[in-house]
């Protein structure tokens, strides 16, 4: 199981954290004869919740039950369907299941081959429960949080003495334009976006000029 990852409370002009799942996967388990496939996605809508359910519906059409959860906006919008369980014994097993995952923007399915053999309402909230853990301690959890995107033109030896700096900023180059001048395109947290622009101006003696092309939402480094 992996380790439970909580974003810390962001301060005033602290760039927001958000958790979520890290994949998208299904695992497979069996509860006296019956089979529990759990499904777990990272979504950022119900629009795409719901297109992740009906796909599992879709796949799995000749299930007894396809039993889902999902939560969004951190806690905001929790929906859930027992899906022709008994009331309380799926959908809410489920839900507790994502709640406590200390994610958000999550969906889980959880889709059920009924064995023959009756569990009982304390049987099918163990089973719900432990197949829509499983699909969560899977899937992982991402830290995600805001990446600034900056374009760097500086002449070629400068470059290569930025090149050179880039790990030690926590920076990454997601391409480069070769021309009179290079214009390198470098991403780091929006946190270091500032002691970035520091290190490039004492590294080219001011030479070199920085501008932001976009923020955008990336998983944070290990």
């Amino acid at each position: 199981m992996k380790k439970k990852q909580t974003a810390a409370p962001a301060g005033d002009g602290e760039p927001k954290k958000r958790v979520t799942l890290a994949k998208s996967v299904s695992v497979e388990m069996e509860e006296r004869k019956s089979v529990f496939i759990g499904h777990a996605a990272p979504v950022s809508s119900e629009e795409e919740a719901r297109a992740f359910i009906d796909e599992k519906r879709r796949q799995y059409h000749d299930a007894t039950h396809n039993v889902y959860a999902y939560l969004l906006n951190g806690g905001a919008i929790a929906r859930y369907s027992d899906d022709g369980e008994p009331q309380g014994t799926a959908g809410i097993p489920v839900l507790n299941v994502v709640k406590q995952s200390g994610a958000t923007d999550l969906c889980v399915v959880v889709t059920r081959y009924f064995g023959g053999i009756l569990l009982g309402a304390g049987g099918l909230v163990r089973a719900y429960g432990a197949s829509a853990r499983q699909a969560v301690d899977a899937a992982g959890l991402a830290v995600f949080e805001p990446w600034s995107v900056l374009r760097v033109t500086l002449s070629y030896s400068d470059y290569q003495k930025l090149q050179a700096s880039l790990p030690k900023l926590g920076a990454v180059e997601d391409g480069c334009e070769f021309g009179a001048d290079v214009v390198s395109c470098c991403a780091l947290l929006s946190s270091r976006e500032e002691e970035f622009r520091l290190a490039a101006a004492e590294l080219t003696a001011g030479r070199a000029s920085v501008q932001l092309d976009r923020i955008e939402e990336r998983a944070s480094p290990a």
